[in-house]
């Protein structure tokens, strides 16, 4: 059995020092009005809570024992007053609370998503689609929870603690001060918790991304993995994950379990000390003071009344492990650097009409594994240039680098005589139309897909576009014309009608340079003609790149290049390069009589041919 695939993960295994947590916060710092709004209408929450309790002292003493109505009425009315207005704070920083929350997730996600734009396509081949969406989702309302509802209650309950330490403090100072003693203690245990708790949480968060990554490819590749009966093996290595998961979350929430009860003993303790030292009778004397009844009642139940906030902040602080964790993870992709940045002086030049040329061009992925090496290379304006050879050999490296998705170890590549590292990559990759082996359409209609590269364009530029590459006819038989859905990254059209769609998408961008990556390699003969039909009307006076599958589609490019170990082999037109008999020769007879056979058997069969099926150039 195969074993599941490790992907590189950050590892987070410094100390815990405030760092993360003041970022996480910082996040605040644009809504500061909410924060300040919220934390004002719980302190006087806060106060007014603790506030009744010394108003029930008050009624018992002033008014019940004292047995003047008066004083009870006056104390009654003022206390009921007071209770609307607690009402009333309740709500508002409830609502700003909420409202705070949203304002922080759509801030969080809306950073991560503009970071990714800027990213360059090193870190996405690096890192899996499901980690980023676990950092974009889970992650961030960990972290949006963190500093609305966790910092509330945090606040809510330091704010009881104070306000009833201080009546406990105008009540009895000798017992406030035993209270008080317990505080460092429950400080001193969660210091201890803390470190224990992060590190789970930390591989909790690690093994979830693992996760994600594991459902992503498995939902996207559901068709290869039935077809090669996989679903078992499959199952297994998904269970090796989830029971990672299992072990590093029990482990976490042990910890977290045995921390609230801790605290719990504790402050238990501490009502037990005040409970022995004052309820043996109703009033005794302490240090030349008497305690009265109502006074008794009220102490014992600041007491306890501290005792909820306590375990609202335990339970606070162990899920801000969690949070600190997600934090983390947040950060780490928000300080992802791009490896291709504009210099200070890029500019737009307004056009990439004008020769391109590679001098002495080297690059790798990996240092010791080069791709292409002393690569050279000048391109006309409005030539047609092919690229064929053995898979690795560095077709697709050339293109990418062109696209300046790449740049160059050494050397340099020029358009219209110039570094185009002078240019902003906007102005390259803006002026550059792409049509990929698999295409990618987006959710939405067909209308829409193509209008994606020139959003002002107009329903009759759209449509025009359409015609142009033979695509307007499969569109015009659909039940909503233009305005059907394509599906998710278009699994409601064939192949065929996909790439259809990114031809027409690619006229309407109206690019400078034109870039063809094997897009006819999965279409049957038809669709190959109207696909065919398509490049011309966008090579048509533009400099074109085509990386070829089915070497019948490249017969009349201006220039054939042979790329083999990072280098050209051959270079010349396809009549000259057949006269030589070298590579292309031996590649283009080979795929000749293959797809002459099959479709000679295809006939004998008494079948209509099939699709060329377009055998690797590797072979």
């Amino acid at each position: 059995m195969s074993q599941p695939i490790e992907f590189e993960e950050e590892e987070f295994t410094t100390q815990f020092n405030g760092q993360t947590i003041r970022r996480i916060l910082a996040q605040t710092r644009p809504h500061w009005p909410f924060l300040v709004g919220f934390l004002s209408l719980i302190a006087l929450a806060s106060f007014l809570d603790s506030y009744f309790t010394f108003l029930s002292k008050r009624i018992i003493d002033e008014g019940i024992v004292a047995q003047d109505r008066a004083a009870l009425y006056r104390i009654v009315t003022i206390y009921g007053s007071l209770l609307a207005v607690q009402a009333l704070s309740v709500f508002g920083f409830i609502y700003l609370t909420g409202l705070l929350g949203e304002r922080i997730r759509y801030d969080l996600r809306e950073k991560m998503f503009r970071h990714l734009q800027r990213l360059s396509l090193g870190y996405y081949n690096r890192t899996p689609v499901g980690w980023i969406m676990s950092r974009v989702t889970s992650d961030t309302d960990r972290v949006a929870e963190l500093v609305t509802w966790g910092l509330l209650d945090t606040s809510w309950g330091l704010l009881n603690i104070a306000t009833a330490v201080y009546f406990m403090m105008i009540i009895e100072w000798h017992l406030a001060l035993i209270v008080s003693a317990v505080i460092p203690i429950i400080v001193i245990v969660a210091i201890q918790f803390k470190k224990k708790i992060i590190v789970e949480y930390r591989a909790v968060r690690k093994i979830n991304s693992k996760i994600t990554g594991a459902y992503n490819e498995t939902i996207t590749g559901v068709k290869v993995i039935k077809a090669l009966g996989r679903e078992k093996e499959n199952l297994e290595e998904f269970s090796h994950l989830t029971s990672d998961m299992y072990r590093a979350g029990y482990r976490a929430a042990w910890l977290s379990a045995l921390f609230l009860p801790t605290v719990q003993l504790i402050s238990a303790a501490a009502v037990g000390v005040i409970i022995w030292y004052t309820g043996w009778q109703a009033e005794v004397a302490v240090g030349g003071m008497t305690l009265s009844v109502g006074g008794m009642q009220a102490f014992i139940s600041y007491v306890t009344f501290m005792l909820f906030p306590i375990q609202e902040m335990a339970r606070v602080y162990a899920e801000m492990q969690q949070a600190v964790a997600s934090g983390e993870r947040i950060f780490s992709l928000l300080d992802a650097t791009p490896e291709i940045v504009d210099r200070p002086d890029a500019f737009d030049p307004g056009t990439l009409r004008g020769d391109i040329e590679f001098e002495h061009v080297d690059f790798y992925y990996e240092e010791d594994s080069p791709v292409l090496q002393d690569f050279n290379l000048k391109v006309r304006q409005g030539e047609v240039i092919a690229l064929v050879g053995p898979t690795g050999g560095g077709k697709s490296t050339i293109v990418n680098l062109l696209c300046r998705f790449y740049e160059p170890k050494r050397g340099v590549i020029r358009i219209g005589g110039v570094d185009y590292t002078r240019f902003t990559q906007h102005a390259i990759q803006s002026r550059i139309g792409m049509v990929l082996q698999t295409p990618h359409l987006f959710s939405g209609t067909i209308r829409d897909n193509i209008r994606y590269g020139r959003l002002d364009a107009t329903d009759e530029e759209v449509e025009e576009a359409a015609r142009l590459v033979g695509a307007h006819e499969f569109i015009v038989r659909l039940e909503k014309g233009y305005d059907a859905e394509v599906g998710e990254g278009g699994n409601l059209l064939s192949v065929g009608q996909k790439q259809l769609i990114s031809l027409a998408r690619a006229v309407l961008a109206n690019p400078d340079i034109f870039i063809m990556d094997e897009a006819t390699s999965s279409v049957d003969t038809l669709t190959e003609a109207l696909i065919q039909q398509g490049m011309e009307v966008l090579m048509r006076g533009r400099t074109s790149f085509v990386i070829a599958h089915r070497l019948s589609t490249i017969r009349n490019a201006d220039r054939i290049l042979v790329i083999e170990n990072g280098t050209i082999s051959e270079m010349g037109s396809h009549s000259e390069l057949l006269r030589r008999r070298g590579h292309y020769y031996r590649l283009y007879t080979q795929q000749f009589r293959r797809e002459r056979s099959e479709a000679y058997a295809q006939q004998v069969d008494g079948r209509e041919p099939a699709p060329a099926p377009g055998e690797a150039l590797a072979t």
